[in-house]
């Protein structure tokens, strides 16, 4: 974890406010577009934010947060409580959204989902790599960074707003996206499932910020084999290898709970993972917030 003082609270959009986090222990560590930290809140919780500030600084960190109306008490706390100079922990940067080399890009953002997608725009631009955004909200007043965004970027940036736009036609940018563009979009699952529709898979980057609803086969138990310690756990079929493995002594680090922000991944050494996680986890790998044996036993790194 790195030490950091809350610099900053701007409020960007109705229910939006963005976090400057200073470093008080030295440069925070370094990050590229599409990362995220994972935020641990004065009042016990952890919560996962998109990076949307500048990577050549080294000083600060900058973080959005919507007020969700169903909050888990993340959100609430920060619109509520945080306040300047309040210290935070914050993780190290993770990554599972990366920016990859192109030669052209179209960027799609709905919401709060334009976090990310602020300094992959900022790097192509830097980089002189033509780019365009397509920015899509309820209304201007709800969507952080808009302003900043046209004045920055000009006519390299359309804002829609659907309540008096309607909802643009994607089909219609797909027919013109040069073949060797790469498409990065992140939002509300309708947003994305329309841009799976009519962008081809190999060239469409997604992130999405809940999980997308799939259906599994029943839970069961099995085993896991804690390999450091030799210690053997079991986890029931009603509780988490997450859980099973905190309340046996292996605790590890918790965060969504809901496998998008990968913050508790895990090395598998041996033994069949039924993944379960939205980020696709590497070879190897397995998020156990979510993710379950298929075996009857896991062999893990711990």
């Amino acid at each position: 974890m790195q030490a950091t003082v809350v610099d900053r609270i701007d409020r960007v959009a109705d229910d939006v406010v963005a976090l400057t986090l200073r470093g008080t222990g030295g440069p925070l560590a370094p990050w590229e577009p599409g990362a995220h930290i994972d935020l641990r809140l004065p009042n016990w919780l952890t919560r996962q934010y998109s990076l949307c500030g500048d990577p050549a600084d080294r000083d600060t960190y900058r973080v959005a947060v919507r007020h969700d109306r169903l909050s888990r008490g993340g959100s609430e706390y920060v619109h509520r409580f945080l306040r300047r100079d309040r210290p935070l922990q914050v993780s190290l940067p993770r990554n599972h959204f990366p920016l990859l080399p192109a030669p052209r890009y179209l960027f799609l953002a709905g919401g709060i989902g334009i976090t990310p997608v602020l300094p992959m725009l900022r790097a192509a631009v830097r980089a002189g790599v033509p780019a365009n955004l397509l920015y899509v909200g309820p209304s201007p007043d709800a969507m952080p960074f808009a302003a900043e965004l046209r004045a920055a970027h000009g006519d390299m940036v359309r804002v829609v707003a659907t309540r008096s736009e309607g909802r643009p036609d994607l089909g219609a940018l797909a027919a013109e996206l040069d073949e060797d563009a790469l498409v990065y979009c992140c939002g509300p699952a309708p947003l994305l499932a329309a841009a799976a529709q009519v962008f081809p898979a190999q060239r469409l980057y997604t992130e999405r910020f809940r999980p997308l609803a799939r259906t599994f086969g029943p839970d069961t138990a099995f085993e896991v084999l804690c390999r450091r310690s030799g210690r053997t756990v079991a986890v029931p079929s009603d509780e988490s290898m997450l859980d099973a493995l905190t309340h046996a002594g292996h605790p590890l680090p918790a965060g969504c709970r809901e496998g998008v922000c990968g913050s508790c991944e895990l090395a598998v050494a041996e033994g069949e993972v039924e993944h379960r996680d939205d980020i696709g986890a590497p070879a190897g790998r397995m998020y156990p917030c979510v993710s379950r044996a298929r075996s009857p036993r896991l062999v893990v790194d711990l």
